[in-house]
């Protein structure tokens, strides 16, 4: 029996951030056997419910069994075990490189939590979104509150449901609610916010943490575009585009969303996508139960607007069924810059073909809309790769594939510009949850270097001494150094590291 959604009483939020700040000043998230111990209740949570969480997403996006596996529970799972078998290594303190001006400092990097952490996760992937980040932030040693989409219920209310169970509720609370709740929990101040969703919405959050200068991380996706080299593997791009275009019916927000295909290959690459369709789908995916369905009416309104609008082609599809919300994959050819299919994210199986005069033109395509999150080139020319990725910018970018770099967890995953800021996977999530601090120490000793120059009142000499330590030399205007000069400079590190080594274990 599906799980009822009850949204958290107004008035109790800013009781529960008060509660988890209080409990986060405690110092309890700061060990890390802690830290790792409820990492592993993470997993547990996980994998002891997989039968309810895959009936919660097929009660939420009618996305099949087979799907639910590969890229959501496991995926999830690997994250968090990923950062549980590493968080020893990721909090270790650093000691900082060898510098002959600044050895005596001792400096070095800890790493420490930033506090009272909030993630706002999307509907489109309600578990893998909300628990990846939700162990970022608990391996970095911070406490969260946690408020998943109102549009996934059954998977938003199991999860309030199986938190408390397994994760301490020191570490974690949940609230769940819709607009006036989100409007509520923006009213206080966080040490930093997570949210994964649409461009909209992520102003309406920059603006609120703004008013109290906390620091965002954004995930929202954007128009991902497949650039197609003729001479590429037509038949394994295709079916690869096609994978990753019905993943969720579309609503991926790696999703590639069009694809730009010289203007003579066009037809040809065309019929290969359709011929490759039929073979992914044999009957008809209404019926077979091999694709999600679109999360509500009015996303599947919008996609149906997008498709009677288009002065494209439509080469197979384009029927909609609101009430069963559902939008068939769709291939639509001959789309322009100025077509409906191109003025925003479609978030849903539309594929639309955009044919350009040559790579020049599909570059200048690219870069005159908003950046992606995901470039995806379709070569086995290097040449025509490094053009690719050398004159666009974009979060990611992947070859000869679409959407698997994601679960490279131990590789930065994030945007740039409009398609998000800052990083949700492996360490470079974990960064982001955490401070670094700097500290030193210095010795007394170093008062009989030229450092003692710094202090009032001045005196010229030892002022002369100390900017003739600190000064640069700089190599010829030209940039050229000779490899003497080089050697000598190394050599002269060398000797001269050895020697305060010594001296500072003579001193102390």
């Amino acid at each position: 029996m599906a799980n009822i959604l009850s949204f958290t009483p107004i008035d109790e939020i800013p009781k529960i951030h008060h509660e988890l700040k209080e409990a986060f000043q405690t110092g309890k998230t700061r060990p890390i056997a802690y830290r790792r111990q409820q990492l592993l209740q993470l997993c547990y949570l996980l994998q002891d419910n997989l039968e309810r969480f895959y009936a919660a997403l097929y009660a939420d996006l009618g996305r099949p069994r087979e799907e639910a596996t590969i890229l959501e529970c496991s995926g999830t799972l690997l994250e968090i075990k990923d950062a549980y078998d590493h968080v020893e290594k990721w909090a270790k303190t650093e000691k900082s490189p060898f510098n002959l001006l600044w050895w005596t400092l001792s400096p070095q990097t800890r790493k420490e939590p930033k506090g009272v952490i909030l993630i706002i996760s999307p509907f489109n992937y309600p578990v893998y979104l909300t628990l990846c980040g939700l162990a970022s932030a608990i391996a970095a040693g911070n406490v969260v509150m946690l408020k998943p989409s109102e549009l996934s219920p059954a998977t938003a209310a199991l999860l309030a449901e199986l938190m408390p169970r397994y994760v301490d509720p020191d570490l974690v609370r949940i609230v769940n609610g819709g607009v006036p709740e989100t409007k509520k929990i923006l009213e206080l101040p966080f040490d930093h916010i997570l949210y994964t969703g649409n461009n909209r919405v992520a102003k309406i959050i920059c603006t609120a943490a703004a008013q109290h200068l906390t620091p965002v991380t954004l995930e929202l996706g954007g128009k991902s575009p497949c650039v197609i080299d003729p001479s590429c593997n037509a038949q394994l791009a295709a079916k690869r585009i096609w994978w990753g275009k019905l993943l969720n019916s579309g609503q991926l927000c790696l999703s590639p969303d069009y694809v730009l295909v010289p203007e003579f290959f066009q037809d040809q690459f065309v019929k290969v996508l359709e011929e490759v369709y039929c073979e992914l789908h044999p009957t008809d995916p209404k019926t077979s139960g091999q694709m999600a369905r679109i999360v509500n009416e009015r996303h599947t309104k919008r996609l149906k607007q997008l498709l009677d609008d288009t002065k494209g082609t439509v080469v197979f599809g384009g029927t909609v069924d609101i009430a069963a919300k559902y939008v068939a994959p769709t291939l639509v050819k001959n789309v322009k810059r100025d077509d409906a299919l191109m003025s925003e994210e479609l978030f849903g199986p539309i594929l639309a073909v955009v044919p350009v005069r040559d790579l020049d033109e599909a570059i200048t395509f690219i870069n005159s809309i908003d950046h992606a999150l995901t470039v995806y080139i379709f070569s086995n020319n290097r040449g025509f790769k490094n053009t690719v990725l050398d004159r666009t910018r974009s979060g990611t970018a992947s070859i000869n594939e679409t959407v698997m770099h994601v679960a490279a967890n131990d590789a930065p995953f994030g945007g740039v510009g409009g398609s998000g800021t800052g990083y949700t996977t492996g360490k470079a999530g974990f960064d982001e949850f955490t401070h670094f601090r700097c500290t030193v120490e210095h010795p007394a000793w170093v008062e009989h270097t030229p450092l003692a120059g710094r202090y009032t009142p001045y005196d010229a000499k030892a002022v002369a001494r100390m900017a003739s330590m600190l000064r640069p030399r700089l190599p010829p205007r030209d940039g050229s150094s000779s490899l003497v000069k080089k050697l000598t400079f190394a050599l002269g590190i060398a000797i001269a590291g050895a020697l305060g080594a010594i001296l500072t274990q003579w001193l102390l």
